[in-house]
């Protein structure tokens, strides 16, 4: 069995609906077809819960008038018969109807949640009523039936497994199972969701539950590639990846891949390949336990990165202080993606400064504080960085003429991580192309 994911742009248009039939049919043995919203569904849905929570009644229904006639103008492209013309309308008009019963009531945060979920319910019913009238075996696997998550909103992966198994026997003499990324229920049996971006996460967890042969996402960029490809002119794509490798990319930037997709995928050693719905030929990127040799593999830049120093002279030596320091940071729920420490300093990185001020008004009791923001991490990863001789000397070379605020070394043998302004990351990722790949 195969996990195969399509993203959002994979099934943004009509045509690419279509297309996406033909690659799931050209595909051999049983899949599960995980798929996104329609792109541009999930930011509209957004903008429509927000304007609900501010009672924003005209804005919100003017904002589903617009959507409605969005997936009228695709029924209308996909569909070739008029019945399945029709029965895409009624779709498209029982779904609009709930978002307009849930405008017209009292909305709150459930109400949001149930709001959120409809891009992925009703990008599914298209794709399953299309595969229908190409007369193609598919049957809809709805995820809130066996998705959920637990009241840390971490994924129950085996829970997932439990439920999951015998829905599969059930449909076992089908070859195509169509359900929806992103959507779970909580703890409370309330529809919920894993976060933006989480199809891939979704597509990451059956696959682990299924014990699949091998999870594909497919997007619109053919795998990952060296560098970032957006800021950074000549880039490749790379063709094999260990987990750890790929979870450190993904971590600190790799916008191709959500980074919890390859926790659940590695417990269970389920192979994921990262393919281009533009170009289905090409090989793509494959993660799994084995990987590639080569010292440097690709680097990634993560923005938003706010560093704080503290300085204390007289207690960063004594016994707990590092302790006090993190448990600060533990009780705002707020993640250090680096740390350095000194003689009379520790300095730390967050990339969510939501509890900030609060953060560094605790932090105070315990030295003098500075805070730099608008910083930028570069992660770059590779083969065993961490034993082999040299490595640190061609990356300061080739960062010769950019300022260092911090350095990452040691911690895990695939990563070396540096912290620079933002303003110097685009010449930062060009410098590292040509001095670390030759590029």
């Amino acid at each position: 069995m195969q996990v195969v994911k399509f993203g959002g742009t994979s099934v943004g248009k009509p045509e690419r609906m279509k297309k996406i039939a033909n690659l799931v049919l050209s595909m051999e043995g049983k899949k599960i077809v995980v798929l996104s919203a329609l792109s541009g569904t999930t930011n509209s849905l957004v903008k429509i819960g927000d304007f609900l929570l501010a009672n924003k009644t005209s804005e919100a229904s003017n904002e589903i008038e617009a959507l409605e006639k969005h997936y009228l103008e695709f029924v209308k492209e996909l569909y070739e018969s008029a019945p399945y013309q029709a029965i895409g309308e009624e779709l498209v008009s029982r779904y609009f109807s709930l978002f307009r019963l849930l405008a017209a009531g009292k909305f709150d945060d459930r109400g949001y949640r149930e709001l959120l979920a409809q891009g992925e319910l009703i990008s599914t019913e298209l794709f399953y009523h299309h595969c229908q009238e190409r007369k193609i075996n598919a049957r809809l696997l709805p995820a809130l039936h066996f998705m959920s998550i637990d009241e840390n909103q971490e994924p129950e992966l085996e829970k997932i497994s439990e439920r999951l198994k015998p829905i599969l026997e059930a449909m076992a003499n089908t070859n195509i199972l169509i359900t929806q990324g992103y959507i779970c229920r909580n703890h409370n049996n309330e529809i919920d969701n894993l976060k933006r971006g989480g199809s891939d996460y979704t597509a990451s967890l059956i696959g682990a539950a299924a014990r699949a042969e091998e999870i594909q996402i497919w997007t619109d960029i053919d795998g990952m590639h060296n560098n970032d490809p957006r800021v950074v002119k000549k880039t490749l794509p790379i063709a094999e990846l260990t987990f750890d490798e790929a979870s450190e990319l993904a971590y600190f930037g790799a916008k191709i891949l959500h980074p919890s997709t390859i926790v659940p995928a590695q417990k269970y050693g389920v192979p994921v390949r990262l393919k281009n719905t533009m170009d289905e030929k090409a090989f793509g990127t494959l993660i799994s336990e084995r990987g590639t040799s080569g010292q440097f593999k690709a680097i990634a830049a993560k923005d938003g990165i706010t560093a704080i120093k503290i300085k204390s002279s007289r207690m960063l030596l004594a016994y707990g202080f590092l302790r006090q320091v993190f448990e600060v940071f533990e009780k705002h729920k707020t993640s250090i993606d680096m740390i350095s420490t000194s003689e009379v300093a520790v300095s730390v990185t967050v990339d969510d400064d939501k509890h900030l001020n609060e953060i560094v008004n605790e932090l105070k009791d315990l030295g003098s504080i500075d805070i730099d923001k608008n910083q930028t991490i570069i992660c770059i990863v590779g083969n065993m960085l961490a034993e082999k001789e040299g490595v640190l000397k061609e990356v300061f070379q080739s960062l010769a003429k950019i300022p260092i605020r911090m350095v990452s070394y040691g911690g895990s043998n695939n990563n070396i991580s540096l912290l620079v302004e933002t303003a110097q990351k685009e010449k930062a990722l060009n410098l590292l192309n040509e001095g670390l790949f030759g590029l």
